[in-house]
């Protein structure tokens, strides 16, 4: 293995849950937002229009992509009152062999805020019969209250095998986990792959520079990795072997370059859904109208998401991406903002929710009403049977 996959292999080895409070150390952001869904008064810049609408009730948000570590849930639950998320998913919730009971009994601590998803124990993968061990720590941590299974970029990109070839997303030792999960109405989560840049040289043409020159780890550019489109392809055929779990795509799919090729797959896999978390700047590179209609047709299978990781206070917050210094109070608060302004206006020509993804500007998709209830919550409520109140 060469060096970038050093903390890949960490977490092969059951180290997880630190790499999570590295991982998703927090920027911070100040600023008090109006609440998600009250109409929205951002100043256009030049060359844009603002047409948020009025609303005049605030709606409900679920967010199904938090990472928390450590003891950061009354910091995340501030965060939830100050930007108005009523619930949130996390996803870095551990396994029975460590960290699960810390992190369920973290969610216990803020009653009806937080869903807990597990984590594969990667580790296992060292010894033959894998699979069956790690569908049993699936059941296992379902029966102590996990609801969902999260799956890393590490399979497929530096989950070593005994024999140190990369595992596969589609490894069939694999398949016991995922038909367990289906089973147990557990869906999975999973995160296959990275933006396609990062399979491109890391110079100043590459327009994730900035992103890549603070973690040069993250480049894939050289690596004895699958391509771009193999990983994809993978994924689809995980996916296609399981009719009976569902799978969140996450990060739209794992493909927010091409919004057709993931549409192509909500069509071909009822069991597929996707979140937009940490996607925003490139779905906001497309044309808002394709957008709007991409999100129209498939307005029962999108999830909210962001991506948001949160440690304990003195700790930066995680915003979808982290620069070489921890985010300041304006990042923090055009992360949120920028968000809402994304699926709520039809804005043209402002800033994204993450500068270090790209220097570039994004145009929101004015969705309608309904169609936004929906992905701000009711399809995460229907999907893990959530109980918000009567939300």
């Amino acid at each position: 293995m060469r060096r970038r996959w050093l903390p890949i292999a960490l977490v092969a080895v059951g180290l997880a849950l630190g790499l999570v409070t590295l991982l998703f150390s927090l920027r911070e952001r100040r600023a008090p937002l109006p609440s998600p869904g009250a109409a929205a008064k951002p100043e256009s810049p030049a060359g844009s229009t603002s047409a948020a609408r009025p609303r005049s009730e605030r709606l409900t948000i679920v967010d199904v992509h938090v990472h928390l570590s450590g003891d950061g849930v009354g910091r995340l639950e501030k965060l939830m009152t100050q930007y108005g998320f009523d619930h949130v998913i996390n996803l870095s919730g551990g396994t029975p062999l460590r960290g699960l009971r810390e992190q369920l009994a973290a969610a216990k601590s803020a009653p009806g805020k937080i869903t807990v998803f597990t984590t594969l124990a990667y580790e296992q993968v060292q010894r033959p019969g894998y699979g069956k061990r790690m569908a049993e720590l699936v059941r296992a941590a379902h029966s102590q209250g996990a609801r969902g299974l999260k799956i890393a970029k590490a399979l497929g990109l530096g989950l070593p095998t005994p024999d140190e070839k990369l595992m596969a997303v589609d490894d069939p030792g694999l398949d016991p986990v995922f038909e367990a999960a289906g089973e147990l109405g557990m869906p999975v989560a999973i995160h296959s792959g990275d933006p396609r840049a990062f399979w491109l040289p890391v110079d100043k043409k590459n327009e994730r520079y900035d992103e890549l020159k603070a973690h040069p780890g993250w480049a894939l550019h050289g690596e004895p990795v699958p391509s771009f489109d193999e990983i994809l392809n993978q994924l689809e055929r995980r996916i296609a072997r399981h009719p009976k779990t569902t799978f969140i795509s996450v990060h739209f799919g794992n493909c927010a370059e091409d919004p057709d090729r993931v549409a192509r797959m909500l069509r071909r896999y009822p069991n597929m859904f996707i979140d937009t978390a940490a996607r925003i700047p490139e779905m906001g590179r497309h044309p808002p109208g394709k957008m709007r209609e991409f999100f129209i047709e498939f307005q029962d299978r999108i999830l909210f998401g962001s991506d948001l990781g949160v440690g304990p206070e003195g700790t930066p917050l995680f915003l979808g991406s982290e620069g070489e210094n921890p985010p300041t109070a304006k990042e923090q608060e055009l992360f949120f903002s920028a968000t809402h302004r994304y699926f709520e206006t039809a804005d043209t020509n402002f800033d994204h929710p993450t500068p270090i993804q790209g220097n570039w500007k994004i145009s929101g998709v004015n969705l309608p009403r309904a169609v936004l209830e929906k992905v701000y919550a009711k399809n995460a409520i229907r999907l893990l049977k959530l109980d918000l109140a009567g939300k």
